[in-house]
């Protein structure tokens, strides 16, 4: 009988959602196999995780809360944590309990609270006395994994910040299931932005690049959940530039109207800049000022690209070095290297400043491919 749970509950019926709301004991709430956290893994295809990764910091700071509580009895935890399973839990209406057999429903999920799960563990194996102390939680049943996703998706956006790489990860992925999964509902940004679908290409975009083994891009993006210090730009800011620049319909690329090829196209401009401008220490070219900078002068570039219909390497290189040498004044080292580097002048442009090169170097673009004489 030690896996089996009887606890007062309180039956909460909202729409088609089911929740139970009780109090757990940490000596219940940390049992083995009692719940799991089903983190995100950007780098498997298979995942079904949503969960960011634990702060362990701030789990040892509540965890010293608590404990530093027990003697003037003055700890407390006033928010409930939210736990979710896609099995039914018994409810007696006679005396209001649920009883919960952990050999048929664990492990819950947790859907929001994993900090305070963690912490008041740690305080535990600090304090016995922790054992006893009692946390709010709130319990969903019959709640398949991708509704779970939804409800993390809302607490998190609606209520409280989430790291925007785990965000449109969690996107992208409800965009995917969109024609084939019973989504529930969700507030109307959020859905509005699931069937748009430019997260979730957008993200697309951005493993491609990060995938292929020729790709200028291998190993330079921060993904959701990677560790710190890996990368040197985030997928959320990259993605941003993506959706803002590239996905747009004044953007011929869009107009391809097959994925494959415009993720290829879209490589292939990136591997053209990187051997103009990369020498191996240009790492600003690969932070925000370069994705920034180069999403917005891809607009122009390609509608010079889209009269021919030739999108290889050599091409754009070709493209790229004309407008290059065509530049002039204080903008002439954005086709050099030492320009990109770290400490550089690259790393020294705002937004505005950004805009003005982008500017210029579209003039000089079409400079480039003008004739001598022109007839009116």
């Amino acid at each position: 009988m030690k896996n089996i749970i009887t606890a007062p509950a309180a039956r909460i019926r909202q729409g088609d959602l089911t929740l139970y709301s009780t109090a757990l004991n940490v000596r219940n709430l940390s049992r083995d196999g009692f719940y799991s956290v089903e983190t995100l893994d950007p780098k498997s295809e298979h995942d079904k995780g949503y969960q960011r990764l634990l702060n362990r910091g701030r789990a040892r700071k509540l965890a010293d809360y608590i404990v530093k509580g027990q003697e003037t009895r003055d700890a407390f935890l006033p928010t409930s944590v939210f736990l979710a399973t896609d099995k039914s839990l018994p409810f007696d209406e006679s005396s209001n309990t649920i009883t919960i057999d952990l050999d048929l429903v664990g492990a819950f999920n947790v859907v929001d609270g994993q900090h305070r799960l963690e912490g008041l563990k740690l305080a535990a194996e600090k304090d016995k006395r922790v054992l006893d102390f009692e946390l709010s939680v709130n319990i969903a049943v019959n709640l398949p994994n991708i509704h779970q996703m939804c409800h993390f998706l809302i607490v998190n956006t609606t209520q409280k910040s989430v790291d925007k790489s785990v965000e449109q990860r969690i996107i992208a992925r409800l965009t995917d299931a969109l024609d084939v999964e019973d989504i529930p509902s969700l507030p109307k940004w959020i859905l509005n932005t699931v069937e748009k679908g430019e997260i979730e290409k957008a993200v697309r975009y951005i493993d491609y690049l990060d995938d292929q083994g020729d790709s200028p891009w291998k190993g330079k993006i921060h993904k959701a959940n990677d560790e710190p210090g890996t990368g040197l730009i985030n997928q959320s800011s990259f993605a941003k530039a993506v959706v803002k620049y590239v996905l747009t319909a004044n953007n011929p690329v869009t107009a391809i109207r097959d994925f494959d090829k415009e993720k290829r196209i879209f490589l292939n401009y990136w591997k053209a800049l990187a051997a103009l401008l990369d020498d191996g220490e240009s790492e600003t070219l690969y932070k925000y000022v370069g994705v920034e900078l180069f999403c917005q002068f891809s607009i122009p570039f390609f509608m010079k690209l889209q009269a021919t219909g030739n999108y290889r390497v050599d091409t754009m290189e070709s493209m790229l070095r004309a407008c290059f040498d065509n530049l002039e004044g204080e903008y002439a080292g954005v086709g050099h290297s030492e320009w990109w580097r770290t400490g550089g002048h690259a790393g020294r442009l705002n937004a505005g400043a950004l805009r003005l090169v982008a500017q210029e170097l579209t003039r000089s673009l079409n400079a480039a491919s003008m004739t001598e004489s022109i007839q009116i």
